[in-house]
This record gives structure tokens, sequence and C-alpha cells, in this order.
């Protein structure tokens, strides 16, 4: 959080300083969402791509899997990229503050293409209409609730605490479900996961704006552009499949 207490300032008549920590704080937040924009964008690019080199339309106008598509949708491969994605993102978190920026944003670029690989078979399950349109009410949804969370004077800190507890909940209900395959729950899950990352938003863009400081140097304010980034790239991508599962058209 900046040490600069922007009513001292006014009142004490510091309008430069005042205006010289507002325009750090802008240009911080713009790197942020700029680096989480680019990590959607690749997402979605590797993913459309490997789309195409997975599978083939036959004479009938039907999907099929190529031997590329077939390996890459087993359950080994899944596996292995799902353990591949986890470790990224735990290897980021605990030791970001050892990483250069250079290393810590190409880490999270691999991220993002690793995972773009991964949700690839939602092409195979929803129609590219249905997943059109569901990107763009999630991009909008996703707009109004950072615009929020960087805009409200409350604090979302005590809403986070339990947003994060519904977090662990939906794990771990998805992990049940898993043995169950319940349609009914899956619904709940993905309904509730909604409006878990809808609020996640909101507050990681308070707190990511809260770890601004006037006195980082770049390296510092680089790193914590790039975890930032990451939190609201996982917001996104979190809420764009839970309301895929609502809303989108399967094929």
């Amino acid at each position: 959080m900046s040490n600069f207490d922007r009513n001292v300032a006014s009142a004490r008549g510091y309008g430069a300083d005042r205006a010289v920590v507002d325009a750090g704080l802008r240009s911080y937040m713009i790197s942020v969402y700029n680096t989480m924009a680019m990590g959607v964008a690749l997402t979605g690019i590797v993913s459309w791509f490997t789309f195409n080199a997975a599978t083939v339309t036959n004479e009938a106008g039907k999907i099929v899997l190529t031997s590329f598509g077939q390996a890459l949708f087993s359950g080994p491969a899944t596996i292995v990229l799902f353990l591949a994605t986890l470790g990224l993102v735990f290897f980021m978190s605990f030791r970001v503050q050892t990483l250069s920026v250079g290393t810590a944003t190409g880490l999270f670029f691999l991220y993002a293409g690793l995972l773009g690989v991964m949700l690839a078979s939602v092409f195979l399950v929803y129609t590219g209409q249905s997943i059109t349109r569901v990107f763009f009410i999630t991009a909008a949804s996703f707009g109004a609730l950072s615009l929020y969370g960087y805009t409200t004077q409350r604090d979302l800190g005590p809403i986070g605490s339990f947003l994060i507890m519904g977090l662990f909940g939906i794990i771990l209900a998805s992990l049940v479900n898993l043995w169950f395959q319940s349609s009914a729950m899956s619904f709940m899950i993905s309904a509730i996961g909604v409006l878990v990352f809808a609020g996640l938003t909101a507050y990681d863009t308070q707190r990511i704006k809260e770890m601004y400081d006037v006195n980082d140097d770049g390296t510092v304010s680089g790193r914590k552009i790039v975890m930032g980034a990451l939190s609201l790239y996982l917001d996104f991508i979190n809420m764009f499949l839970m309301l895929l599962r609502l809303f989108g058209d399967r094929r």
C-alpha cells in the first residue's frame, strides 16, 4: 500500500505530490491490466490452435480427434498438464520475491499458454458461438466488478476472507462431484462459483491497488504487476468457465 496519505497531502497543499502518486498508481494498474489481458489473449489463441490441431471434421460434419488430439486429451497428458500449471502457480506465488521481473513475466505467459492447451477441450464440448457470447459476458462483468473494486471506499478485506473460504469449498465440492457426477451438484457449484469469482475480482482489484507503493523500485513494482495480473487472470478464466457451464450451448 502506498505510504502517501492523499488526504493529508491535500490539506497541506501538496497537490503536485498527490498528482505524482495518482499518475504512478494509474500507470501501475494499467500495467497490471495489460499483462492480464495479454495472458487471456494468449490462452485463447493457444487454445484455438490446439483445438484445430487436435481435431478434424469428417464427411458427416462431426468433429473427430486426430492422433495428436487423442494423445492430448487422454488421461496421462491431462494429468501432466494439470500438474504443470498447478506447479507453476505455486512456484510463482512462493518464489516471486526471488525472481527477476523478466523471469516472473515469462513464467506467467508460460502458464497462460499451458492453460490454453488444457482449455482446448472446451471447444469440443461447447459451440464456438456460445463460447464467444459467454466470453464477452465475462469481459463486461469483469470490467464492471474490477472498476467497483478500484473505486469503492469500502474495505473488501472481510468479504475477501469469506470468498477465499468459499473458493476452497468449491474445490472440495468439485472433487467430490468427480465421483458422484451429479448434474444438479455441478449446476450449484457453477452458480456459486460465478458469485465467488465475481466477488474475488472486486476484492483482488482493491488488494492489488493497495499493494502500490510510490517508493517501490522497478523490480519490486514489476513483481507486483505480474502477481496482480496472475490474480485477475485466474479470476477472469474461472468466472468464464463457470458461466460457460451455466449458459454455454453444448455440441
